[in-house]
């Protein structure tokens, strides 16, 4: 697969992947790297990764702890710190070995340490791959509110090797592919036919999805690099989505979801106003909801929860003047952005979602 330029930055593909960083190496005079990873990839990435990397420069591993409770200032405040007592300065390279969490973080702890040192993102999940790949978005959760604190920058290259898919247990094999979906609904029926028979799907297909959504995320991003319009598109279903996470983290009651997981019922509930707004086919957003529910399974909300769940709506990125603004569908390649939903069709959305 070809490399592909996003801006300043250079995504890489498999074998590409170590030429390039290896190449990269030698033109930079980097003081020292470091690599942050948790303790999944560290087990099951890292030594694959560092097996291949070519330099006499020293290098530096920092480990944090995996999971999305983790992405938070008081990590970074600790990588910082790890940075300073490990003599880090202005020509050191950060190189982010993992997931989104370990992508988003590593990035924004680079972007802010003395003002911004180089980094290079090597995406491990599918998520990351598809989603945190392209776009330079870095940044941690405030409490359970997600990214609301980040900035755009982005990274030296990022080398996606889909070798490190195989160590991924299925339930986050399926919250990636979530964001391929919305690739799919989003771009128009060429990419979403691809996903019409979810079981069909194999590892083998992956490599060319998975480069087919990146170059789907960097067209988008290119034409709107600060999410002034076009951009605003790839937040279909993540309005109610984010919520939805949002409030299943701050329970510990309540079963853990997924990123992916909680964008499909999102996704759906999208679709149910869409229909009710804009005009999107009854039959698409049915045919949505059954495709969905028969791969992901029904997550059961409970109906006293839909008003803290839409109260969390009011700290969505996308809001401004105070209104709550949601990416819909006129039909699948179509989108409408900034519109405004009454909150009485968000709660007819959740009880379409309720019906089995």
């Amino acid at each position: 697969m070809d490399s592909i330029s996003a801006n300043d930055s250079f995504i890489h593909f498999n074998k590409k992947c170590y030429h390039a960083l290896n190449e990269h190496l030698k033109k930079n005079n980097f003081s020292k790297i470091f690599i942050l990873v948790d303790e999944n990839t560290h087990q099951h990435c890292l030594p694959i990764f560092i097996d291949k990397i070519e330099t006499n420069v020293a290098i530096e591993i920092i480990e944090i702890e995996s999971g999305e409770e983790n992405k938070n200032i008081d990590t970074c405040v600790g990588v910082w710190n790890t940075l300073s007592e490990l003599n880090a300065d202005r020509k050191s390279l950060m190189i982010n070995v993992g997931g989104g969490v370990i992508t988003d973080l590593g990035g924004f702890v680079a972007c802010t340490f003395k003002r911004g040192i180089a980094y290079v993102n090597v995406p491990t999940t599918l998520l990351s791959m598809v989603d945190a790949s392209v776009g330079g978005k870095t940044g941690v959760d405030l409490g359970v509110l997600k990214n609301q604190i980040g900035v755009i920058s982005n990274p030296d290259l990022v080398l996606i090797e889909t070798r490190f898919l195989n160590s991924l247990p299925v339930n986050q094999m399926r919250s990636g592919l979530a964001e391929m979906l919305k690739h799919g609904l989003i771009t128009g029926e060429s990419y979403w036919n691809k996903f019409l028979d979810l079981s069909k799907l194999s590892l083998d297909d992956l490599d060319e999805l998975i480069y087919e959504s990146v170059i789907i995320k960097k067209n988008v991003v290119l034409q709107d690099p600060f999410e002034n319009g076009l951009r605003k598109t790839l937040n279909f279903g993540h309005t109610l989505g984010h919520a939805i996470e949002s409030f299943y983290l701050s329970d510990p009651k309540k079963p853990t979801l997924l990123h992916g997981e909680a964008i499909i019922i999102g996704m759906i509930l999208a679709c149910y106003i869409s229909t009710e707004l804009v005009g999107f086919p009854k039959e698409s957003t049915l045919a949505i909801k059954d495709l969905f529910t028969n791969y992901y399974g029904h997550t059961n909300i409970d109906k006293n929860d839909y008003a803290s769940i839409i109260d969390l709506l009011k700290y969505d990125k996308k809001n401004n003047h105070g209104n709550i603004n949601f990416v819909l569908l006129e039909s699948i390649g179509k989108c409408k952005i900034d519109c405004i939903v009454p909150e009485e069709v968000i709660i007819d959305a959740f009880n379409f979602y309720a019906l089995k």
